[in-house]
């Protein structure tokens, strides 16, 4: 094969499992780490710095045999509002769907300040999203309005 034939890397599709696409490439690691996916003992694929049409540049991860709950899908949505999710089962894309901030997160971010009930008890955070661009929260029990995200572990 000549040199002028290698212009791109074919990486084998996923049988089953999620792909995440569109991601901000800036994005892509706190994604992975989020979702716990540095742990996953089945295959991940993470592509960054790829080259996009709409984005310029964005980033994807493909996730062999995970198929991930809502509570995830609402963390990734936090971090890439504009990614989408592809389930794919048998080799065939059964659900594609472009993510969106939920209005409210309950039990995903930690609420910043330390005197809010949410740090001293034993009690589910809930958030008001007050802005989506950029992202701002607002806890429902101290009122604390924020923009940077943490999430609970």
């Amino acid at each position: 094969m000549t040199g002028e034939n290698k212009k791109e890397l074919v990486v084998s599709a996923i049988d089953n499992g999620t792909v995440i696409d569109h991601i901000p490439a800036s994005e892509v690691y706190k994604v992975v780490k989020i979702l716990n996916l540095d742990e996953y003992q089945d295959e991940v694929l993470i592509g960054t710095n790829l080259k996009s049409k709409k984005y310029g540049t964005k980033g994807i991860i493909k996730v062999k045999n995970k198929f991930f709950e809502e509570k995830e899908v609402s963390k990734i949505a936090l971090i890439a509002p504009n990614a989408t999710l592809i389930v794919i089962k048998n080799y065939e894309v059964v659900e594609k769907r472009k993510l969106d901030i939920p209005d409210r997160v309950r039990n995903i971010v930690k609420c910043i300040n330390p005197n809010c009930i949410t740090n001293i008890e034993d009690i589910e955070t809930d958030f008001r999203i007050v802005e989506k661009e950029p992202l701002k929260l607002q806890c429902h029990y101290c009122e604390k309005t924020m923009t940077n995200i943490r999430f609970k572990e």
